[in-house]
């Protein structure tokens, strides 16, 4: 009874040895050879391994240990891959599979022969087994070829090695348990802190009763509710309540990682004690010039894994919130990698902000939280998540280029005569898909040319054991990089990705894995967690947005109302005006400026305007700026430029002040950086023109998704263009009533808005708008002001 009521530390017994016992330096000189079981293939080796054992041989033998202190347990948990009685002899199997040629492999890597002795010692101990062997078994994945290693240990020798493992991980566990309860503690009457605006009551208790039952929220929430706290609030309080352990609070871009941050401030300041790691991308965070990750590179690499876990226990225990430049510091301090270090400290934090990559790409993301056979009791929160559509259909979809295969060839030719002779194979492969191919060809099955890739892969990684010029070596690592992520996301094809061939922009001939739908591949990674929360404000559709993202039939959905009052707003949508390529000429241009200048010459004010692309942009500008002279209105103008830098982003947004000298007018693209995630509350913002209904460019891609969804009895217009479009433009609207006090006109400058396919698209909040004509529209404005 004593034990049930001690607190319980879980580790497998992985990520114990891998995380005690890792040493040395950093190096990513090998391919995915380090990551040993990346793909599907490694346990269908362990399978096919143990049906060819005799009877002995039991397979997939769960095991575990409760080492046991005077406040806690440490259970540790695993599967011994095989375990063989014979002979009054007992073995245990430890199976790896792995992409590297056998020969070059002397002896067991010590991380995977300290994961079999944690198994031989767990199993020993209880039947009081004096000897125990512990065998090796690796497999190399292409050629099946097997080599094993064995060790005979005593028992006494695996006590004594296992008692020292678990005092080296005593501490962290004793941290795990300190936090928890220190968490716990703070989480009683922790109250929210501000007095709920309207409908914010309604989404905290979805948020709360959505964790409790264990399910996925959509929430349509205009901007300025407060969803971001409605959000993080009540996901704190069931985690306090045991409905769930770590929050992962998930952002497309980084200026909206900062009001996450600053809700777990806020939460903070009001006694909660939580650990919160924002995670940057590796290139901000890398101290050197070049991220080169490996010890002749980069000082940080050599001898990294000797020195990393003590930098994160110091900084664990001498910080909540760990941000960019708390990393870089402590980094500096302890002469480690940056991103690797963060990536250890998100291990132990309460909870992570982060780019949605993290979670999904199975590029980047996170092996120690979603990587194959782990879960836990995640809580994911995801913000903007209209942004999630095309972000998933990239992170899922690949590209090989056919000139790729020939560039490469010419840089192995005088190094490696197979190798030169399977890349000129793949490009003939690919020289007879683009004699097929006019525009872009629709493929119904490439599985020779997979078959191929997987035989240059093979090749590319028995070349990559070998040591070559160092401009060699990288071509063919960033290549084999390329070919693994595309055999990976073949494994993963079915009815939701059409495979097709076609030209990019330089002409060059591609093959291309596109994921139409990613719903499948991203509910795969949110059932690695408890509950999911999907939130935006244009999630209209919804219907649409839940076939893209939920594979489930029990979703909840909440439609909050604007807590802003109708009449602060004043929609006007122009009747003579259109985008439409067949319309785009000098006459419309004209009319269109004039719509800006009569809303610029409304009130004194700061305004942004949107356009569909930066060509309309200049095109437009060009006529208003000649009206504006004739005006004599005095308007400093902002524009936007394609690859603005971060610096270039903040100083264009803080020229939006309260009380400016003059009229301020900033020129955007749609769908770009300052149409959505800015916040310029009050005066800061006044007025915004929407040029155009924000349809995405016409393009073999969307065309494909529009066949796509005509196929399955969709709407494939609306689903390839209509939608997308409309979101653009309700979030670039979005930017003008941040508060109960602001007031603004929004233009919608497309008599394509009143149509009904596009109405129906229009929130609760844009039922009152008015039409007008270029001739109306400054009366219009001046009667809104003026009121």
């Amino acid at each position: 009874m004593e034990n049930q009521k001690k607190e319980i530390i879980q580790i497998s017994v992985r990520n114990l040895v891998e995380f005690i016992l890792r040493s040395g330096n950093l190096d990513n000189r090998r391919s995915f050879a380090a990551d040993k079981e990346a793909m599907l293939k490694g346990s269908k080796i362990h399978r096919k391994i143990q049906k060819q054992m005799k009877a002995s041989y039991r397979a997939e033998v769960p095991l575990g240990w409760d080492q046991e202190y005077d406040e806690f347990i440490i259970r540790v948990e695993g599967r011994a891959d095989g375990i063989i009685e014979e002979d009054g002899e007992t073995v245990i199997d430890e199976i790896k599979g792995v992409y590297m040629d056998l020969a070059y492999l002397e002896e067991p890597v010590s991380v995977h022969k300290a994961q079999a002795m944690c198994y031989a010692y767990m199993y020993g101990k209880p039947l009081k087994k004096e000897e125990i062997q512990v065998q090796m078994t690796y497999c190399q994945i292409e050629t099946e070829e097997i080599r094993r290693f064995r060790d005979n240990f005593t028992l006494s020798y695996l006590e004594k090695w296992f008692e020292d493992l678990m005092a080296e991980y005593y501490k962290w566990a004793e941290f795990q348990y300190r936090r928890r309860i220190e968490r716990r503690i703070s989480m009683e009457g922790l109250e929210f802190p501000y007095p709920y605006r309207e409908g914010q009551r309604e989404l905290v208790t979805g948020v709360y009763h959505t964790i409790h039952k264990g399910r996925q929220l959509f929430i349509q929430a205009p901007t300025g509710i407060g969803k971001t706290m409605a959000a993080i609030f009540p996901t704190v309080r069931a985690v306090g309540e045991g409905y769930g352990d770590k929050i992962f609070y998930l952002t497309a871009k980084t200026i909206t990682r900062t009001v996450a941050e600053e809700a777990f401030a806020i939460l903070k300041g009001k006694g909660l004690s939580y650990k919160t790691l924002s995670i940057t991308a590796k290139e901000k965070l890398c101290l050197c010039e070049e991220t080169e990750c490996n010890p002749e590179k980069c000082p940080y690499a050599k001898g990294h894994f000797d020195r990393v876990n003590d930098a994160v226990f110091d900084l664990l225990n001498s910080k909540d919130a760990f941000l960019r430049e708390e990393l870089l510091a402590q980094a500096e301090a302890y002469q480690v990698c940056p991103y690797e270090m963060c990536l250890d400290v998100s291990t132990w934090v309460d909870a992570i902000i982060c780019d949605y990559n993290y979670a999904f790409d199975p590029k980047v993301h996170l092996k120690r939280f979603f990587g194959d056979s782990v879960r836990g009791d995640y809580l994911f929160l995801i913000d903007e998540a209209h942004n999630l559509v095309e972000r998933g259909r990239k992170m899922y979809s690949t590209t090989l280029c056919k000139e790729d295969f020939l560039e490469l060839a010419r840089t192995v030719k005088e190094v490696s005569g197979k190798l030169y002779l399977l890349l000129k194979k793949c490009n003939k492969h690919l020289l007879e898909y683009k004699r097929e191919c006019d525009n872009y060809e629709v493929l119904e099955n490439i599985a020779g040319f997979s078959l191929q890739l997987m035989n240059l892969l093979g090749e590319m990684e028995h070349f990559l054991e070998q040591e070559h010029e160092e401009k060699v070596q990288k071509a063919v690592l960033e290549f084999s990089f390329e070919v693994r992520h595309f055999l990976n996301m073949y494994e993963l094809t079915d009815e939701n990705y059409v495979i097709y061939t076609h030209y990019g922009e330089q002409e060059n001939f591609l093959i291309t894995l596109f994921c139409v739908n990613p719903r499948r591949n991203l509910q795969e990674c949110l059932n690695k967690g408890k509950a999911t929360v999907f939130f935006s404000g244009t999630f209209l559709p919804l219907p649409y947005y839940r076939s893209l993202f939920s594979m489930r039939e029990d979703d909840y959905a909440i439609c909050a109302s604007s807590p802003f009052p109708r009449e602060n707003l004043k929609l006007l949508v122009a009747r003579d005006v259109s985008s439409k390529y067949t319309r785009r000429d000098a006459g419309e241009y004209e009319k269109m400026a004039e719509y800006i200048l009569q809303m610029l010459l409304g009130k004194k004010g700061n305004y942004l305007v949107f356009f569909p692309s930066y060509r309309m942009m200049e095109d437009i500008c060009a006529v208003l700026e000649k009206k504006l002279e004739k005006a004599h209105c005095k308007v400093q103008c902002l524009y936007q430029t394609p690859s603005m830098s971060e610096q270039e982003r903040e100083e264009f947004l803080e020229q939006f002040q309260e009380e400016g000298e003059e009229t301020l007018a900033g020129f955007c693209v749609m769908g770009g950086i300052f149409s959505e995630g800015i916040d310029l509350a009050g005066k800061k913002l006044i007025g915004a023109a929407i040029v155009g209904t924000g349809l995405p460019q016409v393009g073999s891609e969307r065309e494909i998704l529009k066949e796509y969804y005509d196929r399955k009895g969709n709407m494939g217009f609306a689903y390839a263009y209509r939608y997308p479009g409309m979101n653009k433009v309700l979030q670039a609207a979005g930017r003008v009533i941040r508060t109960k006090t602001d007031r603004g006109v929004v233009l919608l400058l497309d008599e394509r808005f009143l149509q009904r396919s596009y109405q129906e698209l229009f929130p609760a909040e844009w039922q009152e708008y008015e039409v007008c004509t270029v001739s109306q529209v400054g009366e219009k404005i001046g009667r809104f002001w003026n009121a």
